[in-house]
């Protein structure tokens, strides 16, 4: 059984990185041609969509940008979709942003953990920007933010017609509700809530996206606290997960030191500031074992 039923959900509205991004960049000056679309890039029927990830060896890749497409206004960060040497269409996350490079790194440990628990996150690269890329955007915040951002930043797989999630318009498997609500308190993801689910649906499965507000512990690490609380009342799955028990049970063996070592080590060392990989790892194994504890 897969992670929802069937509902009007799906068909409720635009999706965050789907079908409205889509719309506005074809009512934009120039379109995007058939990379935009979906066709050529890797959410194509023929492209390496299924494939596991090169992240999966334990290195994001990494791709040079090579065109600004339109930015995505409904992050307070600014994301934006670029196209990319390698024939992919990202969503940028910009280190320049005003939550800074901290953003990132929540995104690609929680991205990463994520597919290693067997969740669905978008592919992950390292995008390098050219600052020169700046000038062709006529908007002055944007400019100011690409500028800000040369150099590496994080770019997830673009999903094309993907759609928000909508609670109320699907059923979903209470085993996957219960991994998701596990999942979020072990990262302390404060941002999947019934206003802003932070779920696609795409070839009816539900994807997980935009972790950067997870791990908000790093942001202020002398108060960090493994068995800090969880307040799960506005989780937009909390309803559906039921049985939190049985995915401690599945999910909190396979948080070892050596899988935190791996996805801690993917990040660029330059974002850490003044955190470490090792406390990040010690956190989140110390974490792991009273998930079920610390929800509220």
């Amino acid at each position: 059984m897969g992670p929802m039923g069937t509902g009007a959900g799906a068909r409720a509205g635009a999706g965050r990185w789907g079908r409205s991004a889509l719309g506005r960049a074809r009512g934009g000056g120039g379109g995007w041609g058939r990379r935009a679309l979906g066709l050529a890039g890797r959410g194509a029927a023929g492209g390496r969509r299924g494939a596991p990830a090169d992240s999966l060896a334990g290195v994001l890749e990494e791709v040079r940008v090579i065109r600004y497409v339109t930015p995505l206004r409904e992050g307070g960060s600014l994301p934006a979709l670029v196209e990319a040497d390698n024939l992919g269409t990202y969503v940028m996350k910009f280190r320049g942003a005003g939550q800074g490079p901290k953003a990132l790194v929540a995104e690609i440990i929680g991205g990463e953990l994520g597919r290693r628990l067997g969740l669905r996150t978008p592919e992950l690269v390292l995008g390098d920007l050219d600052p020169r890329i700046a000038s062709a955007e006529p908007d002055p915040e944007i400019q100011d933010l690409l500028r800000a951002s040369s150099g590496l930043n994080v770019g997830l797989d673009f999903l094309p017609g993907s759609v928000g999630f909508d609670p109320a318009g699907w059923d979903v498997d209470p085993d996957f509700a219960s991994q998701v609500l596990w999942f979020d308190a072990l990262i302390q993801n404060v941002d999947r809530t019934w206003r802003n689910p932070n779920l696609l649906v795409w070839h009816a499965d539900i994807w997980l996206i935009d972790h950067g507000a997870a791990l908000y512990f790093h942001h202020n690490w002398p108060t960090a606290r493994a068995t800090a609380p969880f307040d799960a009342r506005d989780h937009v799955l909390r309803r559906a997960a039921t049985r939190v028990a049985q995915a401690h049970e599945a999910l909190a063996p396979k948080i070892t030191e050596a899988l935190l070592e791996e996805v801690t080590g993917m990040v660029p060392p330059q974002w850490l500031g003044d955190g470490r990989p090792e406390a990040y790892v010690a956190h989140l194994r110390e974490r792991s074992a009273v998930v079920p504890e610390v929800i509220r």
